[in-house]
């Protein structure tokens, strides 16, 4: 999307066409936001970004969350665990060359988010402990870590709009990826410490789109996943929520109410990013009265809050749910 995918948002805004896209670059969106936003709202379309596995799990799995909770919630962590059959997983390297490309521009990102100026999301009720880049989570017996990908920054542009629009309690969200046991933390971290050089160095990069497989020990690949290798993968993403009981004042004292939920779907690059994606498409085309009233660039939560996107997700084998106390 960082090289091919303004034209075709300026295309739809100037032919007055709505748009969605399955981009994870928080980069590309956010800078689709600073250039179309006023420009797609005088045309009355919409342009929706990270309607994909990149974020509508994680985006809409949050406000699910929210709405199952009786109560205000007010603090929201998920962790993405990704099962595969006997064949592994692979992923094609189009999202390798992404994380590549988006590392290595980092500091245009913090530029970019300073012209555009966002208002800080306040904080409601007891702040949420960030956890180190590494841990061990008693709850699934693994050990985690911060998730790379876009659902962070686009959970909180979802929380920045509910909030400022629609006056809805902002919910703080961290975002992490389960990993397994030590083995597997010790050959990612090696391979990690090792991209992290290399991507710094305009040789390296050159190194690391040349030879994906070759450096992350074969998860990404120039050939993508076989069929075998998607039907044997599913993903999970749970979700644990804290926050305060009805008539219970979210600034005062401590959470006192939590819930558990989780996404489940198939295989997350190339089957559930699609169902999610033509699924949101339906929700434009369909659902018109329950989206924001002006057009505009969104992110998912922002834009299908109030449209049926998760009764149509759950029909179609992306399924939210609550998880009892028991099942926790």
């Amino acid at each position: 999307y960082r090289f091919f995918g303004e034209p075709v948002v300026e295309a739809c805004v100037e032919n007055g066409a709505s748009c969605i896209d399955i981009s994870g670059e928080p980069q590309f969106l956010e800078g689709m936001y600073l250039k179309y936003n006023e420009k797609a709202a005088e045309k009355g379309v919409y342009v929706v970004g990270s309607c994909g596995f990149d974020s509508i799990p994680a985006d809409m799995g949050v406000l699910y969350t929210k709405d199952k909770l009786k109560g205000t919630l007010t603090a929201v962590e998920s962790f993405l665990s990704v099962k595969s059959g006997p064949e592994g997983v692979a992923v094609h390297d189009g999202t390798w060359k992404s994380a590549v490309y988006g590392l290595a521009d980092e500091d245009s990102l913090k530029k970019l988010r300073k012209q555009i100026g966002y208002a800080p999301v306040p904080v409601v009720g007891a702040k949420l402990k960030k956890r180190g880049f590494l841990f061990y989570s008693p709850e699934f017996k693994e050990y985690c870590i911060t998730f790379m990908g876009s659902d962070g920054s686009v959970v909180k542009r979802t929380q920045r709009y509910l909030h400022s629009e629609l006056q809805q309690t902002p919910v703080q969200y961290g975002a992490y990826v389960t990993l397994g046991g030590l083995g597997t933390v010790l050959k990612l971290m090696f391979m990690g410490m090792l991209f992290l050089l290399l991507v710094k160095f305009n040789f390296g990069r050159k190194l690391l789109t040349k030879y994906p497989k070759f450096f992350s020990g074969g998860y990404f690949t120039k050939e993508g996943p076989t069929q075998k290798q998607m039907d044997g993968t599913s993903f999970t993403m749970t979700f644990f929520g804290e926050g305060y009981s009805e008539g219970q004042d979210p600034q005062k004292g401590k959470p006192n109410v939590k819930i558990c939920t989780e996404v489940k779907g198939p295989e997350p690059g190339y089957i559930a990013t699609p169902i999610a994606m033509v699924q949101a498409g339906l929700s434009l085309l369909e659902d018109t009265a329950s989206l924001p009233k002006r057009g505009g660039v969104y992110s998912p939560g922002a834009a299908f809050s109030k449209t049926k996107l998760i009764d149509r997700l759950n029909k179609r084998g992306v399924e939210f749910s609550v998880i009892s106390k028991p099942e926790v």
